[in-house]
């Protein structure tokens, strides 16, 4: 496998132009306050990573974001998939019994801030917690919108694996739930450049900005972020 092997990202021209014209200006969040900015790290562990032969490369930018969020003083949340006793019943049902009980398992095994993937170490004023859902913003499913609000959270940029499944419904209900959400479009992947690029153009027409590591890492540290 290429660890490597990187997503030809892009959002269309004409998605940028609709919000230009829209609100005068390419991006909804030209400025993040750090002390108010989540980095959420969403399922980057080794079940996924080994995934496809896109998931490995988010690694050394999932890592460049948490130093840069720590550096600047925000919160960095590791989520991971909870371990359940046995395989729910509802995926059993509907992906077949041998996989309801690969996905049950595939959070790892230990304790949670160990079971990350390879190269990734929380810091100690990190949160490291665990969902039972796609979303880790579901009710009731994980307790990270009770860590962000006692840390006084408003935006959260996301990033993990994979993209069209549990960071896409996580954007997706942190904007429902009213944060300032940014997807980090380098520092996600799945199985395509098409499915990737898909939950993209979605997530910024309706839910949050999309930005690359670099522009998260600039506007953390309080400089000017670009275009991308």
């Amino acid at each position: 496998m290429d660890e490597d092997r990187r997503h030809r990202w892009a959002i269309g021209g004409h998605e940028y132009e609709r919000h230009e014209r829209r609100r005068g200006r390419r991006f909804a969040y030209e400025e993040l306050c750090p002390e108010r900015t989540a980095l959420v790290v969403v399922d980057v562990v080794g079940f996924f990573v080994t995934g496809s032969a896109y998931t490995a490369s988010v690694v050394p930018r999932v890592r460049e974001l948490a130093d840069a969020t720590r550096a600047a003083g925000g919160t960095v949340a590791w989520v991971l998939p909870a371990v359940a006793a046995r395989p729910d019943p509802w995926a059993v049902g509907f992906y077949g019994a041998q996989a309801a009980e690969a996905y049950r398992r595939s959070g790892g095994t230990g304790p949670p801030a160990e079971r990350l993937a390879a190269g990734l170490v929380p810091g100690p004023g990190d949160a490291v917690l665990e969902k039972s859902a796609p979303s880790a913003f579901f009710p009731g499913r994980c307790p990270l919108p009770e860590v962000l609000a006692e840390r006084g959270v408003d935006t959260v940029v996301v990033c993990g694996l994979v993209t069209d499944v549990c960071v896409a419904a996580t954007v997706r209900d942190a904007a429902t739930l009213g944060y300032r959400a940014v997807l980090v479009a380098d520092a996600c992947a799945t199985r395509s450049d098409a499915a990737h690029n898909a939950v993209l153009e979605t997530v910024y027409r309706s839910f949050g900005d999309v930005r690359s590591t670099a522009a998260v890492v600039a506007l953390l540290s309080g400089g000017a972020a670009g275009k991308v």
